[in-house]
């Protein structure tokens, strides 16, 4: 299977953060990984690796070296994308239909989810004899539609017209007719289940609409979910395929970040510090140790960037414009939305150029305000040297996004090479080892 074949794989498997989360668990295991509980003590032995994961939509996995304890050299990016959540009870009846009542999840483009065959998938709390367990579930079936209005009826749809999430985006399920039928119905009748075991669920919309890779030269990737399963996706792979090293190989997979990370098991949690803290517990060091192996230990941030729009080059930065395929972007802020400085960006700039990938910067316009991502957020439990760093991509939080192919060979080439490396740092001189 070739990089574009297994991409498409990874995203076809993964319409949710919790299947991202079971599709990486899957790539881990099949690479030797084992899985550790946070509810159970851990045995972590030298030349061994290992994950754990929180709530079904968070994981990080770590490689020990040989020598055991050391610096750790590690990544993050997010499961989650911007989607509309069902609500309990969704059946919404009038006009001789049925609609599905949803809530806007994250910052959404709006707009491309109308006219759109639709599905849901997520998780289902099902009943046990003793209690209840946690299933994933994905509807495999075209069982939605957010209609539009036709221009007869709204003369100005196209002038820039506002939406209402709780008017103008409920999807369609079905025609009200005599036979009463709910969405959980439908959901058991597929999981195999009965619909009274269906304790609760957390379900979101994904579009049906499969990967493909297109343009006059094959150049373009358009699928939901590239921001940011690209940057998961190019995490893992460059993780699994790299050699052992002198540091302690981390990857961090958050959910929540297109909501603010204020979850157990977003980046601003201590998902990220419990893990490393209970690494250093587990090979016996202290706590001079840990502070100090942190010290020459290192974070990379991955969550995409916007490349230049054919359509609108004004949006961006006079000078710095990312293109696709146009290599890794590395994100600058000056108000530290981003974590990246001159330190921490030359250290990826080494890397990239060992790895012999090309380099580009986003920065905002002067005039526009832009978002937060894992870096900062993360680095308020754990402060780590970090970079934030993406892939060039348009329509971004689209239901339906695009981005360049070879960017996704090239975030595998320098990861791998990233985590062959390690940090070496005395008095101002830092080598990459």
């Amino acid at each position: 299977m070739n990089l574009s074949e297994n991409l498409i794989q990874f995203l076809s498997k993964s319409p949710t953060a919790w299947h991202a989360v079971e599709t990486v668990k899957n790539i881990l295991a099949e690479n030797g990984y084992s899985e550790l509980k946070e509810y159970e003590k851990w045995k972590i032995e030298p030349g061994h690796a290992y994950f754990v994961k929180r709530n079904d939509s968070s994981i990080i996995a770590f490689e020990i070296p040989e020598k055991g304890f050391a610096p750790f050299m590690a990544a993050a990016a997010h499961t989650d994308s911007p989607s509309f959540r069902i609500k309990p009870h969704p059946e919404m009846k009038g006009s001789g239909c049925v609609r599905i009542n949803t809530e806007g999840y994250g910052g959404m483009l709006c707009a491309p989810w109308f006219d759109r065959p639709l599905s849901c998938a997520g998780r289902l709390m099902v009943k046990t004899e003793n209690g209840f367990e946690s299933r994933l579930f994905k509807s495999d079936q075209d069982l939605f539609l957010i209609p539009s209005l036709a221009i007869h009826m709204n003369r100005t749809a196209n002038d820039n017209a506002s939406l209402n999430k709780q008017k103008d985006l409920m999807p369609l399920f079905t025609l009200d007719s005599e036979e009463k039928l709910s969405l959980y119905d439908v959901i058991a009748e597929e999981a195999g289940i009965e619909p009274d075991s269906i304790l609760d669920s957390d379900l979101l919309l994904y579009v049906r609409e499969e990967p493909r890779v297109w343009g006059a030269k094959k150049e373009f990737i358009s699928a939901g979910h590239l921001d940011d399963l690209y940057c998961a996706w190019g995490l893992t792979q460059g993780m699994i395929q790299s050699e052992n090293t002198n540091a302690i190989k981390v990857l961090a997979l958050f959910d929540n970040e297109e909501v603010g990370s204020l979850t157990k098991q977003g980046a601003y949690s201590t998902f990220f510090y419990d893990t490393l803290k209970r690494i250093f517990i587990s090979l016996g060091k202290d706590e001079e140790d840990f502070l100090m192996a942190l010290s020459e230990s290192f974070l990379v941030s991955a969550d995409n960037a916007h490349a230049v729009h054919p359509n609108y080059p004004e949006k961006m930065d006079p000078i710095n414009q990312p293109k696709m395929n146009g290599g890794i972007v590395i994100k600058f802020n000056g108000n530290q939305k981003y974590t990246s400085d001159a330190y921490s960006a030359s250290v990826m700039r080494r890397v990239c150029e060992k790895a012999e990938v090309p380099v580009q910067e986003f920065v905002n316009r002067s005039d526009s305000a832009g978002g937060s991502t894992l870096g900062n957020l993360s680095n308020v439990q754990v402060s780590l040297n970090a970079v934030d760093i993406g892939l060039a991509q348009l329509a971004m939080h689209s239901c339906y996004e695009t981005a360049g192919l070879k960017d996704g060979e090239y975030l595998v080439k320098a990861m791998k090479c990233y985590y062959e490396s390690a940090i070496h740092r005395n008095d101002g001189q830092t080598e990459l080892i």
